[in-house]
């Protein structure tokens, strides 16, 4: 029988899966992928003696003393970085939402500053910083509350912007503020969902406040940066177990306060919700805490010196290189990461889904959690010697980590699927991969496919930077750039940055529409 009489939709199928092919084959070419050079004789030898340094991990009184400095700096980073986001994000949100207002209307400009923002990774901040304040934890704060300020207000209009608007809409009618009617008649709504949101982000600016370690910024990555580069693999295995306990703890501490957070509130509850309260009565004094320890001042910070130092750094930046060689090279820098970022990611689904499949979905959720423990960055590293310098290093660090991250939002949309249709097959004598695929699976795809895009939209943005150790694509281009002040190309650099992150948070959200 005609497979196409058994499958009404396999010649849809068919025409999706060759234009699929067609699309993604340069691609593959672009990203440099060749599966031969992992078993190649000289990057095995290479890789093998890395990874037997590893053992025995580093337990040396002295550097550990620096491992415990470098963790507690970490979480410093993260948490004096919130902080300023969280500062910045507060009257971005109020400009750019349409809450509160008596005739719905955004802020075009003000959406567009939230655009840059969070359009430029946070590692290229912390790039650009440590040009400006020198190696140290100051670049890492700054660059956090600039990318984390933009996704946070982003967000937070969002929220804002979802809840019941018939209260402040009361309150404005009586004469209140808009200030006032957002405070009053919006905020009770959605003050979980505000610090839910900002605990999950603090979580995520651990992992970056490693990342930006690599770019001198502080805290564990630059002590893993400086093991990496001395092929010290007794340190380099004491600061990745390190790292991996330390994102444990802190998922385990965002998970622990979500649910304590959606928990029934008590009888005399604030408007506000008493859990939040405490949440926001405890911040300052970790927050204080945290620029205390990394010596750091506010005045050092928002001083006119530091200004004057910044716009001096910027001004730089503001004549690009739009010589036509220079674009010709960026042109090729974007389209590598782009083949890195798709590449990587369809690794990442693949693998990803393997994992999360019923039988596998116990035994491999340490591993799971461990890939995606492991930041990029460091991936790339060791990639990079297995394979070789190039984008398909890149391609691998992304997959491995992203595998971490998939496997898990799989497992979640697989098991939230109803079992009738599957058991249903199965009772008709149809076998279990079959009754799976036709069954469970087309519950779960527009799930799956969601989150699949939504992490292209960040594997877009790191693999953007994987070049700052090797993995070619724009990354390689800036830091190569940056290292010998060629700040006219750099800037052409960070605009395509900016514009290919844009380019793919549109086709991401267009192609998210297209499958509603």
């Amino acid at each position: 029988m005609n497979p196409a009489d058994r499958d009404p939709a396999a010649r849809r199928r068919l025409f999706g899966f060759l234009a699929a092919l067609a699309i993604l084959w340069p691609l593959f070419r672009m990203a440099e992928v060749k599966p031969g050079a992992l078993f190649d004789a000289a990057n095995l030898k290479v890789i093998g003696h890395f990874l037997g340094a590893f053992l025995p991990p580093e337990t040396g009184a002295e550097f550990l003393a620096y491992l415990a400095r470098a963790t507690l700096e970490t979480l410093a980073i993260a948490s004096a970085g919130m902080a300023l986001a969280g500062l910045l994000a507060v009257p971005l949100a109020y400009l750019a939402s349409a809450a509160g207002r008596e005739k719905p209307a955004l802020n075009p400009l003000t959406r567009s500053l939230l655009t840059v923002l969070r359009g430029i990774p946070e590692l290229v901040w912390a790039l650009l910083f440590v040009r400006v304040f020198g190696l140290g934890p100051a670049a890492g704060v700054l660059a956090l509350g600039l990318t984390y300020g933009g996704m946070l207000a982003k967000v937070y209009a969002e929220i804002l912007e979802s809840a019941d608007a018939a209260p402040a809409r009361a309150l404005r009618l009586n004469g209140a503020s808009r200030p006032l009617a957002i405070l009053y008649g919006l905020l009770p709504q959605v003050a979980k969902e505000l610090v839910s949101y900002t605990v999950y982000r603090w979580e995520c600016a651990i992992r970056a406040s490693v990342v930006m370690g690599f770019v001198g910024a502080g805290g564990l990555g630059q002590l893993m940066d400086q093991a990496m580069k001395m092929l010290n693999g007794g340190e380099a295995a004491s600061i990745l177990l390190t790292f991996m306990l330390l994102v444990f703890a802190a998922d385990g501490l965002s998970g622990w306060l979500r649910r304590a957070l959606d928990r029934p509130p008590a009888k005399r509850a604030s408007p506000f919700g008493w859990r939040s309260l405490g949440l926001l009565v405890a911040l300052p004094g970790v927050v204080l805490a945290s620029f205390y320890f990394l010596g750091i001042g506010f005045g050092e910070l928002f001083s006119l010196e530091a200004a004057r130092s910044i716009g001096e750094f910027v001004a730089g930046f503001l004549s690009p290189d739009l010589s036509a060689e220079w674009l010709g090279k960026v042109a090729k820098g974007s389209l590598e990461t782009l083949a890195i970022s798709l590449v990587g990611t369809l690794f990442a689904a693949i693998g990803g889904l393997l994992l999360a499949l019923p039988p596998w979905r116990a035994p491999f959720s340490f591993l799971l959690n461990s890939l995606r423990s492991v930041p990029e960055l460091v991936w790339a590293t060791i990639t990079a010697l297995a394979v070789g310098l190039g984008p398909f290093a890149g391609a691998l660090a992304l997959a491995l980590h992203t595998t971490g991250v998939l496997g898990r939002l799989y497992a979640e949309a697989l098991a939230n699927v109803p079992a009738a249709p599957g058991r249903a097959l199965r009772l008709c004598g149809v076998p279990g991969s079959l009754a799976f695929l036709y069954g469970t699976l087309p519950g779960a795809a527009p799930q799956l496919i969601a989150y699949t895009l939504y992490r292209w939209e960040m594997n877009i943005r790191m693999a953007a930077i994987l070049g700052f150790v090797g993995a070619g694509g724009l990354g390689q281009l800036l830091y190569f750039e940056l290292s010998l002040f060629h700040h006219a190309q750099a800037s052409t650099v960070i605009v395509a940055m900016l514009l290919l992150s844009i380019a793919v948070d549109q086709a991401s959200a267009w192609l998210r529409q297209r499958m509603r």
